[in-house]
């Protein structure tokens, strides 16, 4: 080989040598960048907003592999179908989507599939987010919207997943129509919205619903769903914003059997949404008639009440009569011998440091017949005696009291024997607790002003981030309201109109056309802090 040839040679040896060298220097070779582009769709057959469809099956591809995720959850069908259509494949991937529908299609009626974020590319999940394929039995696709929002009547927060309904207002509507049939056009807002829009909509009058729909049938069933409605007919097309605020009725009261707990005590169930302290329960011997003496006390997060028994009673059944307003219950049951008996303990619901506003609370096992004041004291770190008031409720089987109390300072409560008496005659052993107060500095205080307070009475209430109630306060025209001593936290702070006088928020009911009463919450929460005073505004018009 001539020597120029071989330098030449060894140079582009060289060459590709140093490339190559430099090249693995610089690093692996990655995937490139994160996939986030949703698939799209090539071709469907029919094709979208068709008119005039005949068939009964749908298809429609895409440019890549996609997979169908909790499509009974996230495919909104409108109108909805009696029997579920068909979608393949499901728990693989494919490049196409298959609808099978097993219904008998409504003639000149505009349907639409809203598949949510059930539709995902398969190897990074990007969703084709709230894809709709609408075709028409008739000549022409219906165009109309409805839109609104959703709201809770009780909670700040509202419930995914919530059908929103509309019915036709015609010869057939009644106010039954909502338990026993289907919406003409129906919507959800899905797991992430609490706005809706009904589409494709023609031009009419409807009845206007919201179902937190639990059996996911599209019919109103009081005993598990919550529900939202408008007391009037609406009109489309119109550029309203309607909101609907979802409430659980209060259910008719219904008796269950009783059942034996101990050998004195009864556990008496029911069904329904009652008042507990409001059922009345009376007891006799089944073979003689003859009325036995009972009490009925609270059985706590149960429904159910407990009646408590006499001991030592010989018979073999019992009567029991169970009545709640105008629902009266008869039952007979069989009345057996228990060794297990319940007897008097007492219990105190605070222990060590006691706050402020709070009352010293003891619970006992049993429920108690006589306190005898003379035989409790409450003394101070100096020994001195304190006055006090105390109550008993009967139905809680609680014993209050209340007492002035003063910074930094230790209390002492001694019950003597014979300070409690319970329905067996049982009476309390001597019984102590101490309990210690820390600084008013060690809370805060929150000083509340109302402003455009449209009517009264109204309950303020200050409650934690679950929306447990930490203190409240019964206005009949007070606009400014102090909570003093309240532990420091954050709180939420809402206004209940308090619009039938009794006390408490009242919920909903649709067949008597009752919406539930109003609350209003204040905007974001409010931190308190120890040896803070925080004045807050409250408009209620906002």
């Amino acid at each position: 080989m001539p020597k120029n040839s071989l330098l030449l040679y060894a140079f582009f040896i060289t060459m590709v040598v140093t490339v190559c060298t430099s090249c693995a220097k610089r690093g692996s070779i990655t995937g490139g960048a994160k996939d986030t582009i949703p698939p799209s769709i090539v071709r469907s057959s029919p094709r979208n907003m068709s008119t005039e469809f005949r068939g009964n099956e749908i298809r429609i591809d895409f440019d890549e592999y996609v997979k169908i995720k909790n499509a009974n959850k996230q495919l909104i069908i409108s109108p909805p179908m009696e029997t579920a259509p068909i979608i393949t494949p499901t728990g693989s991937a494919s490049k196409y989507i298959r609808i099978k529908i097993r219904d008998t299609l409504q003639p000149n009626t505009t349907y639409s599939f809203n598949f949510g974020q059930s539709i995902t590319d398969n190897n990074e999940g990007n969703p084709y987010s709230q894809f709709r394929f609408v075709f028409s039995t008739g000549t022409y696709i219906d165009s109309l919207r409805l839109d609104g929002r959703i709201k809770d009547a009780q909670s700040q927060k509202a419930d995914d997943f919530v059908t929103v309904m509309l019915y036709e207002d015609n010869e057939t509507y009644n106010d039954s129509t909502v338990f026993n049939e289907r919406p003409r056009y129906v919507t959800n807002t899905l797991d992430s919205m609490v706005v809706f829009s009904l589409q494709n909509l023609k031009k009419g009058k409807y009845h206007l619903f919201a179902l937190k729909d639990e059996n996911n049938n599209y019919r109103y069933d009081p005993k598990s769903d919550k529900i939202g409605f408008l007391p009037y007919t609406i009109t489309v097309p119109n550029d309203t914003i309607y909101e609907l605020e979802l409430f659980k009725e209060q259910l008719p009261f219904e008796a269950k059997r009783p059942k034996q707990a101990s050998s004195n005590r009864l556990y008496a169930g029911f069904a329904g949404t009652p008042k507990a302290e409001d059922i009345k329960i009376t007891v006799a011997d089944a073979a003689t008639n003859e009325p036995i003496k009972t009490i009925t006390t609270v059985l706590k997060d149960k429904d159910s009440v407990q009646v408590w028994l006499p001991r030592n009673i010989t018979t073999d059944s019992l009567k029991v009569n169970m009545a709640y307003r105008d629902s009266i219950n008869d039952f007979t049951m069989r009345f057996k011998e228990m060794k297990a008996a319940d007897s008097l303990s007492v219990n105190a619901l605070q222990t060590g440091t006691l706050h402020f506003r709070e009352k010293f609370t003891l619970k006992t096992t049993t429920p108690l017949t006589a306190i005898d004041s003379t035989k409790i004291s409450l003394i101070q770190k100096d020994s001195a005696n304190v006055p006090f008031t105390y109550a008993y409720d009967d139905f809680k089987q609680e014993l209050k009291f209340d007492f002035e109390k003063e910074e930094e300072q230790q209390y002492t409560f001694t019950l003597l024997p014979g300070a409690l008496r319970d329905f067996y005659d049982t009476e309390n052993d001597t019984l102590t607790y101490r309990l210690k107060t820390t600084l008013l500095s060690d809370y805060g205080n929150l000083r509340v002003k109302l402003t455009n307070a449209d009517r009264f009475p109204l309950l303020l209430q200050i409650t934690n981030a679950k929306e447990e109630v930490q203190a409240a306060y019964y206005s009949e025209g007070e606009t400014e309201i102090n909570f003093d001593g309240i532990l420091p936290t954050q709180y939420l702070l809402r206004v209940i109109y308090d619009d039938n006088k009794n006390g408490k928020w009242d919920t909903g009911n649709y067949l008597q056309k009752i919406q539930p009463e109003q609350i209003i919450y204040f905007t974001k929460p409010i931190d308190v802090r120890a040896n803070w005073d925080v004045n807050q505004v409250f408009n209620l018009a906002e």
